[in-house]
């Protein structure tokens, strides 16, 4: 079966390229997909194309060069297997799938029907809000009341847009005027941007002299780590939310003292810990953060649409990773249409 799929050959090499997908039966879990749309993750994706994710030259990683990319896909269902009953053909579908034209998938994975009338693009870009999702889900809300988000793109503005929905006073935290005024629109009220030392006072401004309840680091960046402690209350919460990928030189035991001495709670939110979907006792999965996603934006209390900055035509794939590699402020959320 001829296709084509994104390959990314090493750092800022990516092309779409003709590949030959099995032509074999289908499994029993198994299903094809005619995609419609991708949408770029500005994470994982640019750190395998940038070179700053290291695994990407080690062999037998899952993210190896030459690395077949994207993990964001909505289509309709040609084929299924023997055992599939969540889908069936004709059915629009969200999955993890790759950036291709057709996808060869199996839906142990994930694989959810999108709602009548949402638009394509829209439930593809809802993949980021699934990366983000994981951070109130791991988060002790009972008692906390406020939230600073530290980075405003694309993953911690729909991260911030979540705890407000939770109720909580969220403040969002960027250098970056421009991001700072499209989380605004999109109803983070308190937003700041400065030096560390502005940013902290402004903190301490809007909780009493307290700092905030919950803390979280969307950037990846261990130094934002440590700046977000610092704006955690006494008991409170920091969340990495970012895969930390840059390395810093720093006092390991003046961190882990003040984690200690005021009692901070620190929590991973890598979103593959969440299991595919519900188990028995278990009622938090991949599948129904989906389904609560569609929700949310069907309500009109998420807003995906205006971090949507690009639709592009899948062969100018590079296009869209040095847009949002080099001008995070213009390219904010790219799609790919191959429909």
């Amino acid at each position: 079966m001829n296709a084509q799929q994104v390959v990314v050959a090493g750092p800022h090499d990516v092309a779409v390229q003709p590949v030959e997908l099995s032509d074999a039966p289908l499994g029993f879990n198994e299903l094809i997909v005619d995609t419609e749309v991708t949408f770029i993750s500005t994470g994982t994706e640019l750190s395998i194309y940038t070179g700053r994710e290291p695994r990407a030259f080690q062999p037998g990683q899952w993210c190896t060069f030459p690395f077949q990319s994207g993990y964001a896909n909505v289509g309709i269902v040609r084929e299924v297997g023997a055992n599939v009953t969540r889908v069936a053909p004709g059915d629009r579908v969200f999955t993890y799938g790759k950036h291709g034209s057709v996808i060869r998938y199996n839906q142990d994975r994930l694989a959810v029907r999108v709602p009548d009338g949402m638009d394509s693009v829209t439930a593809a870009a809802s993949r980021m809000v699934g990366v983000a999702m994981t951070a109130p889900i791991v988060a002790d809300l009972h008692k906390a009341r406020t939230v600073a988000i530290f980075g405003l793109g694309l993953v911690g503005n729909l991260a911030g847009q979540m705890f407000g929905i939770r109720g909580c006073r969220v403040i969002g935290v960027d250098p970056v005027a421009s991001r700072r005024a499209l989380a605004e629109r999109c109803g983070i009220q308190q937003t700041v941007g400065g030096s560390e030392e502005e940013v902290q006072q402004f903190i301490l401004d809007q909780t009493g002299g307290q700092g905030v309840d919950i803390t979280v680091d969307a950037v990846g960046h261990s130094a934002v780590v440590g700046q977000a402690l610092r704006a955690t209350a006494r008991y409170g919460q920091v969340i990495i939310l970012g895969t930390p990928r840059t390395p810093i030189q720093g006092d390991l035991t003046e961190i882990l003292a003040d984690i200690h001495l005021r009692f901070i709670t620190v929590r991973g939110a890598l979103e593959w810990q969440v299991p595919m979907y519900p188990d028995a006792g278990n009622h938090i999965s991949q599948y129904s953060k989906q389904e609560t996603i569609f929700d949310w934006i069907q309500r009109g209390i998420l807003h995906v649409d205006p971090l949507i900055s690009h639709r592009l035509p899948p062969h100018e794939i590079q296009t869209g990773y040095e847009g949002l590699f080099r001008q995070p402020e213009t390219y904010t959320g790219v799609a790919l249409m191959w429909g």
